[in-house]
């Protein structure tokens, strides 16, 4: 499987899902880009998963279109020691057999 970290979280955050192929946004040289693009993007490119904190992504996509789940990080912030906790539960969510495409609020 193979995930994509979004540009407003931090690269930290690979550390926690090293059993994954992970790259940040960053990393593929995509920063900057529109949501669109960067789930185009992701498609060309064999990504599975968008973790995010963009709470706006899932009313602006039709993620119809878009066949790759986004985890959207539902936090007070979006620093690591904010987000690492819910790192379990995006783990506990990878290893299910029954990823669906589109977004997946993990709070």
């Amino acid at each position: 499987m193979k995930l994509l970290l979004d540009e407003n979280l931090p690269r930290r955050l690979k550390k926690d899902l090293h059993a994954y192929k992970i790259f940040t946004v960053r990393d593929m040289g995509w920063t900057g880009k529109k949501n669109g693009e960067l789930l185009t993007l992701m498609l060309q490119n064999g990504f599975n998963v968008l973790l995010t904190f963009d709470r706006n992504l899932q009313h602006q996509q039709n993620f119809s279109k878009y066949p790759v789940a986004v985890f959207v990080l539902n936090a007070p912030g979006n620093d690591y020691g904010t987000l690492q906790p819910l790192m379990p539960l995006v783990i506990s969510l990878l290893e299910q057999d029954t990823i669906q495409p589109g977004p997946v609020v993990v709070s």
